[in-house]
């Protein structure tokens, strides 16, 4: 019996069957490769445009590039001035610092999980990552330096021309520029945080004040009704009443879309590692947490634009403080991608 078991599985062999077999354990151990992506606890999969899929060569790319300042007209500014990895994928001041010393009027929003974002820049007047990545290369008053000009200087460096010919088969060019640096930003994500790992069953992950805090964050304090989903944000614009005390208010959304209701409207930010990235805001008015929790507790300032989802929220000093510590406690990182400046061509 165990012969002609044998003499079939020979015939088998010989048929030529295993050249299936051979290549259905080649799949199995190409799905079971490591991502070049890896997401963490808490977050969804990552949507990648079909024409920019990742590769561990084109995020060591976008990560030069995002750190070199040869992309500013007088070579003093990157990405990472105004996006660092030390103050939260922000720059921890009220504005960002530009070309000679220029101020923009509005806070550097954070790149962090910025790979789930429908929208980008305050107005959300940019809808891609690779679209958003040559605008401040561009501004006058952020880099200073013209697209054409910014391909030039990276042609102009042999490091950098060789690896755009290895990894997109051409000399670098607007369009491959912006996709090594969207698919380097891709990479820094937030998750695995104190709330998620409660949230998957560790009932001693959160503290009581911060457990306190997230029914408050999901219940009274309405904070979920805008910062939802696993990435903290609903990718809508709001107006929630800051800076409409001004003499003349930020137009906000309304300078893109051109609906007068956007008037004074912004994205909303994702919370998730907020405690990095102080100050808070479209225009940094707000400088810690604490405040930005009293701005909702007295219902934003009053003005015909605000957002149905602002009202009295009548919380308590300790609500206010369990809030708080939920957001600083409960939804801050424990792998933050803290990246360094790599070297550079």
């Amino acid at each position: 019996m165990a012969s002609a078991t044998y003499r079939k599985f020979a015939r088998i062999l010989s048929s030529g069957i295993v050249i299936t077999l051979v290549v259905g354990f080649t799949v199995s151990l190409s799905q079971a490769e490591e991502p070049v992506i890896k997401v963490p606890l808490g977050l969804p999969p990552i949507e990648f445009p079909e024409d920019n899929p990742p590769t561990a060569e084109k995020i060591a790319l976008g990560k030069q590039l995002y750190f070199d300042k040869r992309l500013s007209r007088d070579n003093t500014i990157s990405c990472a001035s105004c996006h660092s990895p030390v103050k939260g994928y922000s720059n921890a001041d009220q504005f960002a610092t530009g070309f000679k010393g220029q101020k923009g009027g509005r806070n550097s929003p954070t790149v962090i999980n910025a790979a789930y974002n429908k929208f980008h820049f305050w107005d959300g007047r940019a809808g891609s990552l690779e679209e958003q990545a040559l605008g401040p290369i561009a501004n006058p008053i952020e880099m200073n330096l013209t697209t054409k000009e910014a391909v030039d200087r990276i042609n102009s460096i042999p490091g950098y021309k060789k690896q755009f010919q290895k990894i997109f088969g051409s000399d670098a060019t607007e369009e491959n520029i912006a996709k090594a640096i969207a698919t380097y930003e891709r990479t820094i994500l937030c998750g695995d945080a104190p709330y998620d790992r409660f949230k998957a069953g560790d009932k001693k992950a959160l503290s009581e004040s911060a457990q306190r805090g997230m029914q408050l964050f999901f219940g009274k304090a309405a904070c979920s009704s805008c910062h939802s989903g696993p990435t903290f944000t609903d990718h809508a614009f709001h107006n929630i009443g800051v800076g409409m005390d001004a003499k003349e208010p930020d137009a906000g959304r309304k300078a893109i879309s051109n609906l007068g209701g956007d008037h004074g409207s912004f994205k909303t930010p994702t919370v998730r590692d907020i405690a990095r990235s102080a100050p808070y805001m479209h225009d940094g008015s707000l400088k810690t947490l604490k405040e930005v929790v009293e701005h909702y507790n007295k219902g934003g300032i009053p003005n015909e634009f605000l957002d149905e989802e602002i009202f009295k929220l009548n919380l308590t000093p300790q609500e206010v403080d369990d809030l708080v510590t939920f957001m600083k406690e409960g939804l801050t990182s424990s792998n933050y991608p803290e990246h360094k400046e790599p070297e550079l061509p």
